[in-house]
């Protein structure tokens, strides 16, 4: 059979059925079970089928199903007209913007293309220009995915936090040989905390690297957060596991080394697979050190005993080698979010009222593209040219303006607004 065809009409099979098994086709992991698109797409494939079965819209619609038909919806309903009517219903006057709405409706037209080559659908209903004609135009832009940081902005962050590590490192260092011991405790999770802090937001501001790279993605069991033995410091090197599937080494610019190097020596992992950024949350330290405990065959009032020696379970868990997990993706955005109110930092954006991950990272593209041009940001950015052009575009037609104006002064003079007529 020609692989460009489709396969045998499939028998019939719920469309709650048939996400499930996109879902897994499309899914990361073992089983399919993990990745955001998965759980995007989930999230809109739910959408669709209460659409579709009448529980969402405007009050008049009542599915696609008819009135005098008592069932659910199935593949026999499915036309062009039904994605129209989708198409629509998503353009309505729901708040939502105009990429936002394409991106909702590219969800469904994936499940769509995927059910013609399973045999659910026989024609790929959702791409005909009929069905899609409700669709806005789509400006090209991610929603809440063009944050940049500037360099005002990344040079007052980076200060801050830099400032805030050097204070903590200080006043734990300089503790009298008296204090007493849980003093001495309280300021070193301090310490370790602000270097902890400090660390991650240089390596976002100067690395490029994504932030699902770097940190744990619970959606994705394969990115458990970076551990001390994939960062080479003598090297400037970090080994990470890549948007592409695939480990790969992404630099560590010099401004990185040195909070990195700090932050190792004072946190002195017991081994080199602790994570890079662990979780300070005390309710998942306190839940870890107590059944890692209860594991090794502590009794329960002697784990309290232990833990009533230390002044926070992640000083315990660094002791008894009880290594936690990397913070996740969510948990380093409360941390920007934080820091970049205590930093006193001023942010226009229409989405984000703070420095966001992924804003460290255009940020540095734009410095890259503009020192070195685009085949040089690219690999940096670990990124096709195609795309770094794309995305970057702004840049260079600020550059062909620049070089319009040059040569209209070379060819020919250039009226002024305020010139004298």
């Amino acid at each position: 059979m020609d692989r460009n065809t489709p396969t045998e009409r499939a028998p019939v099979t719920s469309l709650s059925e048939s996400f499930e098994r996109y879902l897994q086709d499309k899914g990361k992991g073992r089983g399919g079970e993990g990745g955001n698109y998965r759980r995007n797409a989930a999230r809109e494939l739910d959408r669709f089928a209460e659409w579709a079965a009448g529980e969402r819209g405007d009050e008049d619609w009542t599915g696609i199903v008819h009135d005098d038909v008592d069932r659910d919806p199935t593949f026999e309903d499915l036309d062009e007209r039904v994605f129209r009517e989708y198409a629509r219903h998503l353009s309505g006057d729901r708040g939502l913007k105009q990429n936002t709405v394409q991106t909702y409706y590219r969800y469904i037209s994936a499940w769509c293309g995927w059910c013609v080559n399973e045999g659910y659908l026989e024609a790929h209903y959702a791409q005909r220009a009929s069905a899609m004609a409700p669709l806005p135009e789509d400006d090209g832009r991610k929603p809440g995915d063009q944050q940049a940081w500037t360099s005002e902005q990344r040079h007052a962050l980076t200060r801050h936090v830099d400032e805030r590590a050097r204070d903590a490192v200080e006043a734990y260092t300089t503790l009298p040989e008296d204090t007493d011991p849980l003093d001495k405790q309280r300021a070193r999770y301090a310490a370790l905390k602000a270097a902890r802090d400090r660390a991650l937001v240089f390596v976002l501001a100067y690395t490029a690297v994504r932030v699902g790279e770097l940190l744990r993605d619970p959606n994705d069991p394969r990115r458990r957060g970076v551990r001390w033995e994939e960062i080479s410091l003598d090297d400037g090197s970090m080994d990470v596991y890549r948007k592409k599937q695939q480990w790969d080494a992404a630099s560590l610019p010099d401004p990185v080394i040195s909070p990195l190097r700090s932050y190792h020596k004072l946190m002195n992992p017991p081994t080199e697979r602790w994570p890079v950024f662990p979780t300070f949350d005390q309710r998942t330290l306190a839940t870890l050190v107590q059944d890692e405990l209860a594991d090794q065959g502590e009794r329960p009032n002697t784990i309290d005993e232990r833990r009533n020696e230390y002044a926070r379970d992640l000083l315990l868990a660094l002791d008894e080698d009880i290594r936690p997990p990397s913070i996740t993706t969510d948990g380093a955005r409360s941390i920007l979010q934080r820091l970049s109110k205590a930093a006193g930092i001023k942010i226009d954006h229409p989405k984000h009222d703070y420095l966001a991950p992924h804003g460290g990272r255009r940020g540095m593209g734009e410095v890259l593209v503009r020192a070195f041009g685009y085949t040089v940001a690219a690999r940096y950015l670990d990124n096709s040219e195609e795309m770094v052009r794309e995305r970057y575009s702004h840049i260079e037609a600020g550059e062909l303006g620049d070089v319009a104006t040059e040569a209209l002064n070379e060819i020919d003079s250039i009226p002024r607004a305020d010139d004298k007529t």
